[in-house]
């Protein structure tokens, strides 16, 4: 008998281990280097950078540019380029803000408690349509997507000027700000409901996924292994659940909310805010684009289309009208972008998302799509939006110069598509 078989099994090293949990390696150097660069600006900051209030100001901030890295994953996947996303979200902007302070008043009465509704599905509408006329001019007139959202970045930028002359439009409807971050939370009792219910969704989820590789014949995760996802997954959600409730709702202003609906504050009262309606949106359109990207044929046509346009062409993909559809899915997130960004200032500006398309292309980069097509993913991109937000938020917070930041994100932008270039040939992806 071998001296193996007598001294038992080994230990399982690092690399058996994160084979066992099927972890994407990419991922964890992204989510490693993430976690370095909030240590190391915490050392600078005194402590100031992971406190409950910057890491709220940060999921906040983060918001507008993500929910667009997640539309501009499908769109680099397919091997195009959107230049025009930041002029787009200004249009849309300018248009929600002048439907809602100058085109429904009158027709509904001030205060309607539709007039953010609409306004919103009116700003979507403009964003889908431009999406789906710049997507219309790549897919069927053959122009270069390059070409056709660089004069987009001037085209619309230009028109969100004409529709508000030029002037800053507002204050916006109250109950419309309340989608852009501080102005409007879930509290500390709602965020609590929604995390245990956030646990509960993904632990199924990972106990349908892995029965249903069973049912297919599929390798599986070994127990142990499902079991310390599950555990990773709940301490993570509840973790952020309650690092958000931990910023606490400034005294003063809990006082001028218990006014405003004629009680009386109990003395001594604490309460956090909450995870914010903007977050909450960010993760309903993240869910949603990831099901599209891995669960629908939407989502296999463009990785397919991406990984070989003409393969895909030949296999009876419609590529024209795909790229029609992309882009309209871009301009329907600048859109909620767009939304999300004015509430949150409470006016639309003519300065609204400006480089906001250098920002959102950055993201997804650094998230790992390749800009040669077919490969990326969408919580990669929001991961992508973190890291470039924390960046510069640390570097506001540390003193550094606006001109030196900029430098610091153009590098970090390079390094990170070189470290892709190396990872694909080392992995051969």
């Amino acid at each position: 008998m071998s001296d193996t078989a007598l001294s038992g099994p080994k230990s399982p090293t690092a690399r058996n281990l994160f084979a066992a949990l099927q972890l994407d390696t990419r991922l964890l150097g992204m989510i490693g280097a993430f976690i370095v660069l909030c240590l190391v600006f915490n050392v600078f900051t005194d402590g100031r950078f992971l406190t409950p209030r910057n890491i709220f100001n940060l999921t906040i901030q983060t918001v507008s540019v993500a929910i667009m890295a997640t539309g501009m994953v499908f769109v680099i996947v397919t091997r195009h380029i959107d230049l025009s996303v930041g002029s787009v979200l200004a249009t849309v902007a300018a248009v929600m803000a002048v439907v809602q302070t100058d085109v429904l008043p009158p027709l509904l009465g001030l205060g309607n408690p539709f007039i953010w509704i609409l306004a919103i599905l009116a700003g979507v509408v403009v964003g889908v349509l431009i999406g789906a006329f710049q997507g219309w001019m790549i897919g069927y007139l053959g122009i270069p997507a390059f070409i056709v959202t660089l004069g987009g970045l001037l085209v619309w930028r230009n028109v969100a000027w004409f529709i508000t002359s030029g002037q800053t439009i507002g204050p916006l409807d109250e109950t419309f700000t309340m989608i852009g971050g501080i102005g409007g939370t879930m509290g500390e009792t709602g965020s609590w409901i929604f995390g245990v219910l956030a646990v509960a969704a993904a632990l199924w989820l990972q106990v349908s996924s892995r029965r249903r590789k069973a049912a297919h014949g599929f390798p599986v995760k070994p127990g142990w292994a499902e079991v310390t996802m599950g555990v990773i997954t709940t301490a993570a959600i509840l973790a952020f659940v309650w690092v958000l409730n931990a910023y606490d709702i400034p005294s003063a202003r809990l006082e001028r909310i218990f006014e405003a609906r004629g009680e009386t504050m109990p003395e001594g009262l604490v309460m956090g805010y909450g995870i914010p309606y903007s977050v909450l949106l960010l993760i309903v359109v993240t869910v949603i684009m990831t099901i599209v990207a891995r669960r629908t044929r939407l989502g296999r046509y463009i990785f397919a289309t991406g990984g070989n346009p003409d393969a895909a062409e030949l296999s009876g993909i419609n590529t024209r009208f795909l790229t029609v559809k992309v882009f309209a899915i871009m301009g329907g997130l600048s859109a909620l972008a767009a939304a999300v960004a004015a509430a949150r200032l409470g006016f639309s500006t003519n300065d609204i998302g400006t480089l906001d398309e250098l920002r959102v292309i950055a993201a997804a980069v650094i998230g790992g799509t390749a800009l040669a097509g077919g490969v990326g993913t969408i919580y990669g991109a929001i991961l992508g939006a973190l890291i470039m937000q924390s960046l510069q938020s640390g570097m506001a917070m540390v003193g550094v110069d606006a001109p030196l930041q900029n430098i610091v994100v153009g590098t970090v932008l390079v390094i990170a598509v070189l470290v892709d270039i190396i990872y694909r040939k080392r992995t051969g992806d």
